[in-house]
């Protein structure tokens, strides 16, 4: 419909699509192209800089396809260049000539330069051919923060991944040995007798209960292990009521689940699984509490990682590896195992269950890879073991009914080992 004169079409400002007039090839073939008048509109400031003109547009050259190079110009402009490197040249040598009067008749007629005489292009070339022939290679150190750690042949189980890219085998060691540095800045300590209102028990049943809000949401595990630690630091910084205890843990999953899932779930379902006890407005006060305590920096290492890693070590089979994730998912609940580390954890962890499945102790190639010897996991072991046969308790069933099911091979069913044999192993 033709738009009459003297109105504006209503045309809204989603829908505007701007003319690409600069790329059509009917525009670059009617005549000569226009310069952009460079002034400014009518009342717009004039455009400034600070000191000169930092645009490269006067340097720019552009060949519009329409348009053919004259092949005399370029000829032209390459003979001009080739005279001025030659007379630059003969000037170099007449110096030298004049420069070396001093020495023999023999030298002076050599370098001097008669008249009538051209030099070729070959015969200019040749000294700087020699200049570059004879300069020594240069060798550029790598400094050594950026060598790559030799590993021996006997403790490399990366090299079977060499062809997977999202294994990325070229970095594993340094990508796991960056995140066992990064274990010194988020270490914890027994933070309860800062909490009026909590005790260790109230913290047991959130992670009890957080286990199951994990196994509802078929959320990584990862993202578990993730809430309980921040989950442990904000309240190591931040006072908290034991009403607002289950907030607290449901944010710190919904934290970690926009970390670790592809898809987290929303607000809403968070809500939904609180008994909607709490507002949309609380609960999002909450992050931004949480996250401005942590300083946003929420990557925190987790000893489910580092369990993976290890047990790759001496290629475990995943019933094992199931059972060493049972044994590091109940020491979610344990207060006394806040303050260990999650690579000496996770170590722990695998060994216990080795020991259990009668595989053998910790092996060199697992000494090379955590850095810990025995000795070092003795201590978390024999809290690992206190744990496992101490009495459980009835309200805390959620590992314990989850471990028990045939697709965790019912490792939650197994006797736990005899501390005289994890002595012996711990000995040796």
């Amino acid at each position: 419909m033709p738009i009459p004169r003297g109105k504006k079409s209503s045309v809204s400002a989603g829908t505007r699509i701007p003319k690409l007039t600069s790329t059509s090839s009917e525009n670059q073939e009617e005549g000569p192209q226009v310069k952009r008048s460079s002034s400014p509109p009518h009342g717009a400031p004039k455009k400034r800089t600070a000191f000169i003109d930092i645009t490269n547009a006067h340097k720019v050259h552009i060949s519009l396809p329409g348009r053919k190079k004259d092949p005399t110009k370029s000829a032209v402009k390459k003979s001009s260049s080739s005279s001025a490197a030659l007379k630059k040249l003969s000037n170099l040598k007449k110096s030298s000539s004049v420069s070396s009067e001093e020495g023999t008749a023999e030298k002076e007629k050599t370098e001097e330069v008669k008249p009538g005489e051209e030099e070729t292009p070959e015969d200019a070339a040749a000294p700087v051919e020699e200049l570059v022939a004879a300069a020594p290679p240069v060798v550029r150190e790598v400094p050594a923060h950026l060598l790559k750690a030799q590993v021996p042949a006997e403790f490399d189980i990366d090299s079977e991944n060499s062809e997977d890219t999202y294994m990325c085998p070229e970095y594993a060691k340094e990508i796991f040995d960056y995140l066992k540095r990064r274990e010194e800045k988020f270490v914890l300590c027994n933070y309860m007798p800062s909490q009026p209102s909590l005790n260790p028990e109230m913290r047991a049943i959130l992670i009890d209960w957080l286990v199951e809000v994990q196994e509802n949401f078929e959320l990584y595990h990862e993202t578990l292990y993730l809430a309980v630690k921040m989950t442990d630091h904000y309240l190591s910084q931040t006072p908290v009521h034991r009403e607002m205890l289950q907030l607290v843990g449901s944010t710190a999953m919904l934290i970690a689940s926009k970390f670790e899932e592809r898809s987290p779930p929303c607000v809403d379902d968070f809500l939904y699984i609180c008994d909607d006890a709490y507002k949309r407005e609380e609960l999002i006060s909450m992050e931004a509490g949480i996250l401005q305590t942590l300083s946003f920096d929420i990557n925190i290492p987790i000893p489910y990682r580092f369990l993976r890693r290890y047990a790759k070590c001496v290629s475990a089979g995943m019933d094992t590896l199931t059972l060493a994730r049972y044994f590091c998912e109940m020491s979610l609940m344990d207060m006394e195992l806040i303050p260990e580390r999650g690579s000496l954890l996770a170590s722990a962890c695998l060994l216990v269950a080795l020991v259990t499945r009668d595989l053998g102790g910790w092996a060199p190639i697992l000494q090379f890879h955590s850095g810990y010897q025995t000795s070092d996991l003795a201590p978390v072991v024999r809290k690992l073991h206190a744990m496992l046969v101490a009495p459980p308790d009835d309200k805390l069933k959620a590992i314990r009914n989850k471990y028990a099911h045939k697709v965790f091979f019912e490792v939650a069913s197994l006797p736990v080992v005899d501390m005289d044999i994890l002595e012996e192993v711990l000995l040796q």
